[in-house]
């Protein structure tokens, strides 16, 4: 399985911008995939995922104006970025898992995950 990020970039606060991740390869057997980021000097942490029936997680910090969905045929997946802040600058990397898992315990856990894109890079001015 290749991950692709793409649609990263410069936004200005409150603005918004739209996230895809592109998997190919044997995808038919991955159970959830997600969104982390991690800024400069920062650890990675898990901003939202979605399960293979389409149920989400989010980190506190983004619900309410951060969205992840994925097409019905599992290749792409999305994270629709709303009202961003300064504090949501990072470089966004996607990743997708092949066994399951607890999905509301283990979501954020770097671990659960067996494959990561290269990320793309969100720069947000305030």
């Amino acid at each position: 399985v290749q991950l692709a990020e793409s649609g990263g970039g410069s936004a200005e606060s409150g603005g918004s911008l739209r996230l895809t991740c592109a998997a190919s390869g044997y995808t038919d057997h991955l159970y959830y995939m997600a969104w982390f980021r991690q800024g400069p000097g920062d650890d990675r942490e898990a901003v939202a995922a979605i399960g293979s029936d389409n149920s989400p997680s989010y980190a506190d910090s983004v619900k309410g104006r951060f969205t992840i969905s994925q097409d019905s045929a599992k290749n792409n997946l999305y994270l629709q970025m709303n009202s961003l802040k300064p504090e949501d600058a990072a470089t966004y990397y996607c990743a997708a898992a092949r066994r399951g898992f607890n999905q509301n315990v283990e979501w954020t856990r770097t671990y659960k995950y067996n494959y990561w894109g290269k990320g793309t890079r969100v720069t947000v001015s305030s």
